[in-house]
């Protein structure tokens, strides 16, 4: 079960418990699901007796009491708890929740997360002459169209390079009548490191205006071009090549994706070699990118992610575990799409994305077969999780106006 279809069932509940006569209420829209908050527990959590208490002429904790029985009865949810005031938390067949997501993902590849129709919000962004707040309301913009609103972008002053060099455009350039004030305005790039942010061409550029949050300074300097583990941008569109060449390398050995358990026949660690890649990735999947990233300098040096220090982002990591926290990943996508749109920071987009790189590494080096081994039909559901992957990186990515190559 995916988040969405765990908004739907909740209020497929209250609407069960209206019919019953059980509680008197409007059916909610929406249902918000979250993962809990402290003193929370198991998978999601959500508020909605909280939201209904009031119309209902009940406590919080009564009406989360109304709808439990309604919600433990459901195929895929194995509990709910009542904590708090009545905050109801929902725990899933996680076997059969992971399934779901990744066919759901599959499904609607880079759009995962997307509204599925227009919500009638009407939104105008307006931001100060100057560069970053233009690159953050544009990416703004894409979040909030993503979630279903009709989005218009202005600035009060605007230079013909930052469409060049970075790809950023906005509807219209003026001052705004009073009604209109300023809405985007980050913590400016200093006049005299422009140049040096302009140099790192429209990814790394664009990458080092976002991903700090809108109080941050960001940092102009080329560490955002080196093909290092310490270059968060490096590590996100290094997990998608890794997923993308996963699905080529499946091809030639004449296997496809099939979302189902991941855990099964073959190796369950990342063991059987040393998970740093030697090769390219173009290749066979198991390799370090030789080529520059797009828009990196000369001359960068390239250097494997380490393998063997611990905590890093592609240590061996046994199957059990890199699964459960990478499908984690990716059901938290679209809760983040939404925050990131109402919030207008694409900084908790780009952050989420290292989030899921980070988990997909380890993940990535057991998709496909060792040695002798013949594909299963775990083989067949890793690739599924990692064309998953893939969506997710390419889908946050396009986003943020920064291309996700499927060769590095």
């Amino acid at each position: 079960m995916t988040p969405v279809e765990l908004s739907r069932t909740v209020l497929h509940a209250v609407r069960r418990a209206v019919d019953a006569g059980e509680l008197s209420v409007a059916v909610p829209t929406r249902a918000v699901v979250a993962p809990p908050g402290p003193g929370g527990c198991g998978d999601y959590a959500t508020s909605i007796a909280l939201q209904l208490a009031r119309p209902a002429g009940q406590t919080p904790f009564r009406v989360a009491e109304v709808l439990r029985p309604y919600l433990v009865g459901t195929d895929g949810i194995t509990d709910v708890v009542l904590t708090g005031p009545g905050f109801l938390n929902i725990s899933l067949d996680r076997a059969a929740a992971g399934v779901g997501l990744v066919g759901e993902i599959l499904r609607r590849g880079a759009r995962y997360g997307y509204a599925e129709q227009p919500d009638g919000r009407v939104v105008q962004l307006h931001c100060p002459h100057d560069l970053r707040a233009v690159v953050v309301a544009e990416a703004s913009a894409r979040l909030l169209r993503s979630q279903g609103a009709l989005v218009r972008v202005t600035a009060e002053g605007f230079e013909d390079a930052w469409t060049s060099v970075l790809g950023v455009t906005v509807d219209a350039v003026g001052i705004a009548p009073a009604a209109l004030p300023v809405n985007v305005r980050p913590v400016p790039v200093p006049a005299s490191e422009t140049a040096d942010l302009m140099s790192l061409g429209r990814d790394a550029g664009r990458w080092a205006l976002l991903h700090p949050a809108p109080h941050d300074r960001p940092r102009t300097g080329d560490e955002h071009l080196v093909q290092r583990e310490s270059n968060p941008l490096f590590r996100v569109r290094y997990a998608h090549a890794r997923a993308r060449a996963a699905t080529r390398n499946a091809a030639d050995l004449g296997f496809t994706a099939d979302p189902g358990p991941v855990t099964g026949s073959g190796p369950v660690t990342g063991s059987g070699g040393s998970g740093t890649p030697t090769g390219p990735v173009t290749g066979t999947g198991s390799g370090t990118p030789t080529g520059p990233v797009t828009g990196s300098a000369p001359g960068t040096p390239t250097a494997p992610l380490p393998s063997s220090a611990p905590g890093s982002p592609t240590a061996p990591t046994p199957l059990a575990d890199a699964a459960p926290a990478l499908l984690a990943a990716l059901a938290d996508h679209p809760r983040v799409l939404a925050a990131a749109a109402e919030h207008r920071a694409p900084d908790r987009l780009a952050r989420h994305l290292v989030v899921v790189a980070d988990a997909a590494l380890p993940f990535l080096l057991t998709v496909l077969p060792r040695g002798g081994e013949k594909p299963s039909a775990a083989h067949r559901a890793r690739l599924a999780l990692a064309e998953a992957v893939g969506a997710v990186l390419a889908g946050g990515l396009d986003l943020l106006g920064i291309d996700a190559p499927d060769h590095l």
